[in-house]
């Protein structure tokens, strides 16, 4: 009876789990089915154990191994015949939008389905629709065919708020969940704890590797902009030599200010693990918009529309720019990486934290997006 209550258990930790970060744009969901399944049967045993249920090593590999194939079919048959097909109407600005290759788009001539089966009707709702196109979405609506704004379903795929229609949205919706930002909170404080054991004697070999390899500290500090637009200094691990660093951007892969430690720390990110500090005092979260340096901010102040509204959330180690994007400073990658910031803002969530810090492991494994 234990095995049983316990693969149910992990089945609905797992589905949930993965569900919920499928949701997310540009999630493949099944690289996220075996670790699911692992850490919810982990947590299930640890429930058994502490009610004192013990059950044999046979059985559990065979609980688990019918878990995984179970779960593996199902997502497998489930995307062979759920690929998005969404139906476009033919005004305002909605066809520009819907260009994203991984969508079955259906662009319509006249305000009839017809035969075709779609998922949803994406429509430029700001434009002027002759009356039997008003009426064709009104008919979608009653029969259960979501209708999206260009907008909406642009950012559902992309991850993206873009800028250029934010102005014909409310800001309000890009606050936060105050509930969810205290929990944040503790959760960030938790987790440094829990880590430190672990990173606290790899940041003195960092340091001590930092300064065998040229002079000076090992900490580079820095002034940037933080939450609620409140100016913080930032700890990094020092990856150029002295006197180089904060002047000016970093050239991609042949910046001669960088030492050889430094290249290394900042393909794996290395050099922000000093920035613990910053979120135990309350400064930064481990997730969340990358903070800018106060030069940086006043440039993009001016050139990008709504920059500050970034500060809405406390800046992070990593953020979902990073883990989409990458690095970038030139204005095009900037704007980019504010759609980015924005959609994060917009969709807070711990699902989404999650999802952050997965594809972060694999960004400290492949060295993604450094530079």
């Amino acid at each position: 009876m234990g095995l049983i209550v316990a693969s149910v258990l992990v089945y609905w930790l797992s589905i949930t789990t993965v569900y919920r970060l499928s949701r997310f744009p540009g999630t493949k969901a099944y690289l996220f089915i075996l670790p699911a399944i692992t850490l919810s049967f982990a947590i299930a045993l640890l429930i058994l154990k502490m009610i004192g249920l013990e059950l044999t090593r046979s059985s559990l590999a065979l609980s688990y191994m019918t878990i995984v194939t179970y779960c593996l079919v199902e997502y497998a048959i489930d995307v062979r015949l759920r690929r998005l097909r969404l139906a476009v109407l033919p005004h305002g600005r909605a066809p520009a939008l819907c260009q994203h290759s991984g969508v079955d788009w259906q662009l319509l001539q006249c305000p009839d389905l017809g035969q075709a089966r779609v998922d949803g009707v994406v429509a430029d709702l700001r434009a002027d629709f002759p009356a039997e196109w008003k009426r064709f979405l009104a008919n979608c609506t009653i029969h259960g065919v979501p209708v999206y704004h260009a907008t909406s379903a642009h950012e559902m795929i992309t991850g993206r708020v873009p800028l250029d229609y934010l102005y014909e949205n409310e800001y309000g919706s890009l606050t936060p969940q105050e509930d969810y930002a205290l929990i944040k909170r503790g959760l960030d404080t938790i987790a440094v704890i829990a880590l430190s054991p672990l990173l606290l004697p790899a940041m003195v070999l960092i340091a001590l590797v930092i300064r065998l390899d040229s002079p000076g500290s090992a900490i580079f500090t820095q002034l940037r902009m933080g939450y609620h637009c409140r100016p913080f200094i930032v700890y990094k691990f020092r990856s150029m030599y002295v006197d180089s660093e904060g002047k000016g951007f970093t050239e991609l892969d042949c910046d001669p200010r960088i030492t050889r430690v430094g290249r290394v720390i900042r393909k794996y990110r290395l050099d922000e693990l000093p920035q613990l500090f910053n979120v135990l005092r309350g400064e930064m979260s481990l997730i969340g918009p990358r903070p800018e340096s106060m030069m940086l901010t006043d440039v993009y102040e001016r050139d990008v529309p709504f920059f500050h509204y970034r500060h809405l959330v406390r800046p992070g180690i990593s953020g979902w720019a990073q883990v989409e994007q990458g690095y970038a400073v030139e204005r095009d990658g900037m704007i980019r990486k504010l759609e980015y910031d924005f959609y994060y803002i917009k969709h807070f969530s711990f699902w989404l934290d999650v999802l952050i810090v997965l594809r972060t492991i694999k960004i400290l494994v492949t060295g993604f997006g450094a530079r």
